[in-house]
């Protein structure tokens, strides 16, 4: 075989390998992006807005080679939660990129999100198995995504039109955070492999969103009970945002996990979104105490990404290298 054909051949089995639920990588490098950001490391928030835009740039070559070469191993993946990890990466990445004043990727990332929110969510519904699982609350995050790059845009742009529908999908998430809360497997915090740490992220990033909002309200120019009920909504859902942080980080205390797993990237994002969503309420609702919170939370989320990068390429190139052949 020569070495283009291997080359090839590499590259196939990497990407037939990489699992659905591997949007939750891009996902966590871009929250870790805009918390970094926020607490004012820009160049380090730049080195992982990077890695994120290339993992999703991978994964949508796997999503695209998958829909054209094998039709039903993509219905299969796109009737599951996990395929919402791409929805939320795409929402995530594309309020980074707001930040930096670059609108109109801003707005194509938020058009790409809509459509594959639309096709994808009544597929998930569809399919929908109980008791859930901390991957089912996906179904809040990939909602709220849409809420958070919307209320971004319609506070540094000049189209305010998406303010309300941005409060739509937040009230919306909310629902869907209790659907998926009331049928709930709490065992999972002592079982789950990493994802059950979405039951604490998916509050974050709805926290996150209304956060969003009450800066965008009076851009917007939305009445001020309305800019007040979202910045108050917001300190409540943080608090307890923050009071889920405590216990999942105790229950890996009591059960710790060790072992690789990908949706341990499903670790990472809620503690990524908890820092960025507390230093973004302590803007918003004038609570300084939460600014130290996040300034100290955004650490552990960078540590756990850096881990989880090496692990993962490493995983990768172990299952995905050929089997040398005796003789060979």
């Amino acid at each position: 075989m020569t070495g283009d054909h291997r080359a090839r051949s590499t590259a196939n089995r990497t990407l037939e390998v990489i699992p659905p639920g591997a949007g939750a990588a891009a996902m966590s490098s871009g929250i870790v992006s805009v918390a970094l950001h926020l607490v004012g490391f820009e160049v380090f928030s730049l080195v992982w807005l990077g890695i994120g835009a290339a993992i999703w740039l991978v994964l949508a070559v796997v999503f695209v080679s998958r829909l054209v070469d094998n039709r039903a191993r993509w219905i299969d993946e796109a009737d599951t939660p996990p395929a919402l990890t791409g929805v939320a990466a795409t929402t995530v990445l594309g309020t980074r990129v707001v930040l930096l004043d670059w609108d109109l990727v801003g707005y194509a990332a938020l058009a790409i999100a809509l459509v594959a929110w639309i096709v994808l969510i009544p597929a998930v519904i569809r399919h929908w198995t109980s008791p859930t699982v901390g991957v089912h609350f996906l179904l809040c995050v990939a909602t709220q995504g849409l809420a958070v790059l919307g209320a971004t845009l319609a506070a540094t742009t000049t189209a305010h039109w998406i303010a309300l529908p941005s409060a739509a999908a937040f009230v919306l998430g909310l629902g869907f955070y209790v659907l998926v809360l009331v049928r709930f497997s709490f065992n999972q915090l002592r079982v789950g492999a990493g994802d059950h740490w979405v039951f604490g992220g998916a509050l974050a990033i709805s926290t996150l969103a209304a956060g969003k909002l009450t800066a965008a309200a009076p851009v917007v120019a939305w009445p001020e009970t309305l800019h007040l009920s979202f910045q108050r909504l917001s300190i409540v859902l943080i608090i307890l945002v923050l009071g889920c942080y405590g216990m999942l980080f105790v229950c890996e205390l009591i059960w710790p996990r060790l072992e690789y797993d990908v949706r341990r990237w499903s670790t990472a994002f809620p503690m990524g979104m908890t820092s960025a969503a507390s230093l973004t309420v302590a803007a918003t609702a004038s609570t300084p105490w939460l600014k130290t919170v996040g300034e100290i939370l955004v650490w552990p989320a960078v540590a756990l990404c850096v881990v989880l990068l090496i692990a993962s390429v490493w995983r990768l190139w172990t299952v995905s290298s050929p089997t040398p052949t005796v003789g060979a």
